[in-house]
């Protein structure tokens, strides 16, 4: 080839590596800037320096056990070879690598060892457990082995006997080629086909083989408590009684066959190790496969109840103890299917804390009525949290983020997605059990600048997020001036944070204000309400293009005061960001100064797994305001998939359900198969400056100490949560889903009655039309549990039989962070002979009654558009209560949005609607307009005046507590929390008078 054209190979090759060392480079630097930024460098040099101990173990034990290899092969090479046209063939190959044989050696030997390597730096996790284990205090059935040996030391075990058994393959292989290339093995001569140092390196080579065979049937008994073979997860009653001992077995006969190899080296005779590792090969079929089998077959499966039920009960009493479902009570619940009016009123006090309001519907009204601009976005999912109001009173609120989605259309570019739109602005919060008049949420924080309870707890509030689940994949502050909010340009003034904020007047004589809080509004019809709200709405959202840029109207700009991004402190750092996102931009901006600072990874659960890679977040992060800052709280787990005869279950299966499947704004958990799982972290995000902090929630999880170890100092201490924060915690999502499935068979503890499976359960399909084929998401509310004197902000489901739609029991967890219960499971479980209708039949049952269709008929004939809400089931009086709000939508309008306006009720058999709660517990139960007040006649009258005083009484206390129950409606209807207070009070006291009069009566009439 000409001289250039021999060129092209290796300069192509120098231009390759270049690029790609280039890119390392940046990517290198960039990734140890923002572990700096966030305080995490120690997680970054600990993965790093661990990623490179096993690299330089790996590659040194592939370098030694190949090199080794193919340089004992080519010393002890013959002098001479026997003529024969199969060594004239192997002539021409010699002669071509010889003059070659140290780039051939040291290019085999070098690319052997970086592939070993850096496949041994993925076990990086697997090594950190194993050196720093730590006890769980607990023991495995069968060998009495601490669950820390399965967990930690065993898979790093298999690592070690996988790369051994690797090294010494790949090492044979490379022996037996240099052997056979210089003659030291002949497939085609005459007479001795292996010379004697050919077949001492080769029969060593397959001894070590042996040896770690041996070693690995060994370890492989320990396995067995993983096994899959019997009725259950775990060792089975074959496994412990004929694949035991067959290993052990095996391990023996392994034993004899690496020494015959071994003494192969002195005998000079190859039969008699080929012939015992045929037995061996032989023993494994027999002894190893074949015998477990017709044990099985012949003794197993035709005892099968009765042989393996202490196995079984093995598997119950692990798998409840590794998904932390042992705890669980599981209480008789002999449910009521009728209820009379006197036994309502008793029930009074827990008809206002009902949350009727659905975060999966709501997000368009909280979108038309809260957005502001059409760049902020609400998730299609919103949140339920708790809030105290300025009163007192602890209600269950539907919240959300204000995010920045990006720049409007018209002015997307580079240098606005990155430099100007940068952030978001407030939360929006509305009480979970309130609609105003009208149907619409109503709002406890709203509007921007925030109004409401929200920002008024703590000082210096700070409503600006940068940190979220929308927006660009980077921004870059203190650059260009930020877009922070439109204010009117009239006012000299709007709350700032420490004068960040610097508006921008406008010479526009008008501005587009912010959407009143729907209780403000002048009340309407609602079709008028809604249209008139939507188009002011779509005005703000749309807008003209110089108002959208805050050009045609008052803007406020943000300059970022923070410490949530990297800082560019100089060329070096813009170029190394400008590579890893291949922006030229980054580099030409002169905006972009010394003080300017690049802002990324700004999803909360991303930045959590990044700080902390040894967690598995949840798939929903939510905000909460504390201690004046907006924050973002992820919960976290660490997880494993060797705990010893806990049944093993997909993550992603289990976390999907209606809210997964239909939405983007909640994922499911990535699909790893796990047996163990823990809630040991709760982290949170600040929303403003990305500071990520990991607090140890489940600090005696014996996982989270050996990541503790392995991390020191990056798991914070329970006892630095503070009290507002704590108050915001509760029990997550995915970690209650995931042990609802493992419930669905592991509620029942007897191994004879979980053999049968006749009572195992399922949870549901979500019955809302629109839920398509997946299960029922759990449900955040505020319930009283029966025999509960108050009520628990709790996360609740249900179950049916599997193969039926019956209900067959109703789970409940306390979700309150601050209750010494937190996390207590509770399963009030129906009397299988009693058949309670379960969510879809009652959602059936709904829809073809005909007191509900007359009222529906009407709205689903028009344009509007009719949407169920979430089925709500809680304890109710002795029973289970139905209770699902039902939201209208006018139709032909990009502006309107749902409005709550009827309310579903379902109690045993009965269903009614109303145009709210009280209303249809009213047509519910005997179709009274006062549930607290017995309807009378005139003889009934006459009679009642010949009642003694008691009777009297008893009716004046049910007639004060009518009046104080319709007095505390209408000051929740009015946002007046203290007038509710002061209602309930009375409300109580009338009904404890009247249960004193009844019992009065009672005692008369014995």
């Amino acid at each position: 080839m000409p001289r250039r054209s021999r060129l092209l190979a290796p300069v192509g090759a120098a231009v390759v590596v270049i690029i790609a060392g280039i890119m390392f480079a940046a990517n290198f630097w960039t990734e140890y800037r923002w572990f700096g930024s966030v305080g995490y460098t120690t997680v970054f040099w600990t993965e790093l320096r661990t990623r490179a101990l096993l690299f330089a173990g790996g590659a040194l034990l592939m370098a030694l056990a190949v090199g080794l290899s193919v340089y004992f092969a080519y010393r002890t090479r013959p002098a001479y070879r026997p003529f024969s046209l199969e060594q004239q063939g192997l002539d021409r190959y010699r002669s071509s690598i010889d003059p070659h044989r140290k780039v051939f050696f040291w290019g085999l030997v070098g690319g052997l060892a970086l592939l070993t390597g850096a496949s041994a730096t993925a076990e990086w996790q697997t090594f950190l457990q194993f050196a720093n284990a730590t006890k769980f205090g607990a023991q495995d059935a069968q060998f009495g082995l601490d669950i820390s040996f399965y967990t930690f030391t065993y898979p790093f075990l298999q690592v070690i006997i996988g790369y051994l058994y690797t090294a010494v393959v790949i090492a044979f292989i490379a022996g037996v080629v240099v052997h056979y290339l210089y003659g030291g093995v002949r497939l085609q001569a005459q007479g001795q086909r292996v010379t004697p140092a050919a077949r001492v390196h080769l029969s060593v080579l397959l001894g070590v083989f042996l040896l770690l065979r041996a070693a690995d049937y060994w370890l492989e008994q320990y396995g067995l408590v993983f096994s899959n073979r019997g009725y259950t997860f775990g060792a089975s009653y074959t496994d412990v009684n004929a694949v035991l001992y067959a290993k052990i077995i095996l391990f023996f006969i392994a034993l004899v066959c690496a020494v015959l190899f071994f003494a192969n080296i002195y005998f000079k005779n190859a039969r008699v190790p080929l012939v015992s590792l045929g037995l061996m090969v032989l023993s494994a079929i027999l002894i190893g496969g074949v015998y477990p089998a017709i044990v099985q077959q012949v003794t197993v499966s035709p005892n099968e109840q009765r042989l393996e039920r202490p196995y079984i009960q093995r598997n119950i009493e692990a798998t409840r103890a590794a998904y932390g479902i042992d705890g669980a009570e599981v209480i008789d619940y002999d449910a009521q299917t009728e209820l009379t009016t006197a036994e309502l009123a008793a029930e009074a006090e827990t008809i206002p804390s009902v949350r009727l309001v659905d975060p999966a519907v709501v997000s368009q009204t909280f979108q038309q009525l809260q957005q502001v601009r059409g760049f902020y976005q609400f998730p299609q999912v919103l949140e339920v949290d708790r809030y105290t109001t300025s009163d007192g009173e602890t209600v269950d609120t539907i919240v959300a983020a204000r995010e920045l989605d990006g720049p409007p259309s018209q002015e997307d570019r580079w240098l606005t997605r990155h430099l100007v739109y940068t952030h978001g602005f407030g939360m929006v919060a509305a009480a979970g059990n309130q609609v105003d008049s009208e149907g619409r949420p109503v709002f406890l924080e709203y509007n921007i600048p925030p109004t409401g309870e929200l920002s008024q707890v703590g000082e210096g509030y700070e409503p600006r997020i940068y940190f979220g689940r929308e927006g660009a994949e980077y921004v870059i502050v203190n650059a260009e001036a930020e877009y922070d909010y439109p204010v009117d340009p009239d006012t000299p003034e709007v709350p700032t944070t420490e004068d960040a904020v610097v508006p921008t007047p406008s010479p526009s004589p008008e501005a587009d204000e912010a959407p009143a809080p729907a209780d403000s509004r002048e009340e309407g019809s609602a079709q008028e309400q809604q249209d008139q709200e939507g188009q002011d709405g779509g005005e703000d959202a749309q807008g003209t293009e110089e108002e959208q840029s805050g050009q045609g109207s008052g803007q406020a700009n943000n300059y970022y005061d923070g410490k949530g991004g990297v800082q560019l402190k100089s060329f070096f750092d813009k170029l190394m960001y400008a590579l890893k996102y291949q922006e030229i931009n980054i580099l030409l901006n002169n905006a972009i100064s010394n003080e300017s600072q690049i802002i990324y990874v700004r999803d909360p659960a991303e930045r959590v797994e990044k700080v902390a890679p040894f967690l598995t977040v949840d798939g929903k992060a939510y905000p909460a305001v504390v201690d004046g800052r907006i924050v973002w709280i992820v919960d976290a787990y660490t997880t494993s998939d060797r705990y010893p005869y806990s049944t093993p279950i997909d993550l992603a299966q289990a976390t999907t359900d209606t809210f997964t499947e239909n939405t983007t704004a909640v994922n499911a958990l990535p699909g790893n198969r796990v047996n163990y799982i823990r809630n040991s972290v709760k982290a949170t995000v600040d929303a403003y400056d990305g500071t990520v902090t990991l607090y140890g929630w489940d600090e005696e999880d014996p996982v989270l100490q050996t990541w503790s170890k392995a991390f020191p100092g990056v798991v914070t201490s329970k006892d630095e949560i503070s009290d507002t924060l704590l108050s915001h915690l509760r029990y997550p999502d995915d970690l209650y889903k995931v042990q609802r499935e493992i419930l669905e068979r592991y509620h029942i503890t007897n191994a004879d009655a979980f053999y049968g499976g006749q009572d195992f359960w399922t949870v549901p399909n979500d019955p809302k039309p629109q839920a398509g084929n997946n299960p029922e998401p759990p449900y955040r509310q505020t319930i009283r549990f029966p025999g509960d004197d108050t009520p628990t902000y709790s996360l609740t489901s249900t179950f049916v039989p599997r193969g039926r739609e019956n209900l067959a029991a109703f789970m409940a967890v306390n979700s309150d962070a601050s209750s010494e219960d937190y996390g207590q499971m509770r399963i009030l479980e129906l009397p299988r002979s009693t058949a309670v209708q379960g969510p879809g039949q009652i959602q059936n049952t709904f829809q073809s009654s005909a007191e509900v269709r007359e009222v529906l008929l009407p709205l689903e004939q028009s344009s509007a558009q009719v949407t169920y809400g979430n089925l709500l089931t809680l304890p109710f009086a002795g029973g289970l209560l139905y209770v699902e709000p039902l939201y209208v939508q006018a139709g032909g309008s990009d502006a309107s949005y749902p409005l709550l306006q009827q309310v579903l009720v379902g109690f045993g058999d009965q269903v009614a609607i109303g145009s709210n709660l009280q209303e249809a517990l009213n047509n519910l139960f005997d179709g009274d307009e006062a549930p607290l007040e017995e309807p009378t006649t005139d003889g009934e009258a006459r009679e009642e005046e010949e009642q003694p005083q008691a009777s009297s009484d008893l009716a004046q206390a049910l007639e004060d507590a009518a009046e104080a129950y319709e007095e505390g409606q209408a000051a929740l209807r009015e946002g007046d929390f203290a007038a509710y207070g002061e209602a309930n009070e009375r409300l109580k006291e009338a009904l404890d008078r009247a249960k004193a009069a009844s019992g009065s009566n009672e005692e008369k009439d014995e």
